[in-house]
C-alpha cells in the first residue's frame, strides 16, 4: 500500500489534476495544446539532452536490456497486429494502427517519472537507455509497416524517405542525437548554459504529466471495446511478461531488470494516438485505448512494482 501512496499515486494525482483542470474549464483545450507543446518540443527534449550527455554509454546500452525491451516491443507489435486482423477482420492498415498501440508504450512521461519515484533519479540510466531508441524505433517499425501496407509495393526509396524525414523532425530524436553527440566527444557545455538546462529539466515531467491529463479529458471513450481489451492485455500484461523472462534469460542485473520490464509496464502513450491521426486510422480506438489503460495501470503498475525485485 506504501508503494500505492508514495510512488503511484503522486505521478496520478498531476494528470489527474490536469484532467480536472480542463473538466472545469480552469484550463481550455487552447491552453493545454501549448503547454504540451512546450513539454514535448522543448522540456523533455532537454530532459532527453541533458540524460544523454551525462549517462555512462559503455555500462548504459547493455545488450541484454535493449534486447529484452525491444525483443518484447516487437513481439506485442506483431501479436496486436495479427489478433486485429483474425479476431477483429480490420484491414491491414487498421491492424497496424492497433499494433502500434500495443508497442508504444509511455516509456518517456510515465516510465520516468514512476521509476524515479520508486528507485531514485540515480537509477534512470537504464531508462535513458530504452528511452532514447524508443521514438525512432517504434515510429520506424510503425511507418515502414504503415507505408508498405499503404503503397502496397511501390518505389521502395520513396519508402525510406518518408520514414526517414517523419523521424528526423522529432525534437524528441534531435536532442537524443544532440546529447549523445556532447557525450561521446566529451563536450563541456558552459555553466551557465547547464544551469539554464536543468531549470527547464526541473518542470520537463510535472508539465507532461499536468498536461497529459489535460489532452485525455478531450479523448472519448468511443470505439470497438474488443480491440481495446486486446491492447490492454498486451501493453500492460503480456508486454512486461515477455521483458521479465527475457531479461532473466539475459542475466540482467536488478536495475536493469527493473527498468525494462518497469517501462514496458506502461501503458500506451499520446504517441498512439499521434500516429493514427497521422494516417487517419483508428483514432478512435487509440485515443480509449490511451484513456483507459492509463487509469487502469495505477492497478498494474502497483503490482508489477511488488513483483519486481
Amino acid at each position: 500500500m506504501q508503494v500505492l501512496l508514495d510512488v503511484i499515486l503522486p505521478v496520478f494525482i498531476v494528470i489527474g489534476l490536469g484532467y480536472a483542470a480542463v473538466w472545469r474549464e480552469l484550463f481550455t483545450s487552447e491552453n493545454i495544446d501549448p503547454l504540451m507543446k512546450f513539454a514535448q518540443s522543448f522540456a523533455i527534449p532537454f530532459l532527453l539532452f541533458k540524460g544523454m550527455a551525462e549517462i555512462d554509454l559503455e555500462q548504459s546500452f547493455q545488450p541484454g536490456l535493449l534486447g529484452s525491451f525491444y525483443i518484447g516491443s516487437i513481439t506485442v507489435f506483431l501479436l496486436g497486429i495479427l489478433g486485429a486482423r483474425w479476431l477483429f477482420k480490420r484491414d491491414w492498415e487498421d491492424c497496424i494502427t492497433i499494433g502500434f498501440c500495443c508497442l508504444f508504450c509511455n516509456s518517456l512521461v510515465l516510465g520516468l517519472a514512476i521509476t524515479e519515484r520508486a528507485y531514485g533519479a540515480n537509477t534512470l540510466q537504464g531508462n535513458f537507455a530504452i528511452v532514447t531508441l524508443h521514438a525512432p524505433f517504434c515510429y520506424g517499425v510503425g511507418i515502414t509497416a504503415m507505408e508498405i501496407a499503404l503503397n502496397k509495393g511501390k518505389n521502395p526509396i520513396k519508402l525510406i524517405k518518408n520514414v526517414a524525414v517523419t523521424m528526423f523532425k522529432n525534437a524528441l530524436v534531435i536532442a537524443m542525437i544532440a546529447g549523445f553527440i556532447v557525450n561521446f566527444y566529451n563536450i563541456s557545455l558552459p555553466n551557465t548554459a547547464s544551469v539554464a538546462i536543468d531549470m527547464i529539466v526541473q518542470v520537463a515531467l510535472p508539465t507532461a504529466l499536468f498536461g497529459m491529463g489535460g489532452v485525455l479529458y478531450q479523448y472519448r471513450t468511443s470505439g470497438d471495446i474488443g480491440p481495446i481489451i486486446m491492447i490492454s492485455i498486451a501493453s500492460l500484461l503480456l508486454h512486461p511478461i515477455f521483458v521479465l523472462f527475457l531479461g532473466t534469460q539475459f542475466t540482467l542485473d536488478t536495475q536493469g531488470i527493473r527498468s525494462a520490464v518497469l517501462t514496458s509496464a506502461m501503458a500506451p502513450g499520446i504517441n498512439a494516438y499521434i500516429f493514427s491521426n497521422m494516417y487517419q486510422r483508428g483514432q478512435s480506438i487509440a485515443a480509449s485505448t490511451v484513456l483507459l489503460t492509463t487509469i487502469g495501470s495505477v492497478f498494474t503498475i502497483w503490482a508489477w512494482l511488488k513483483i519486481l525485485p
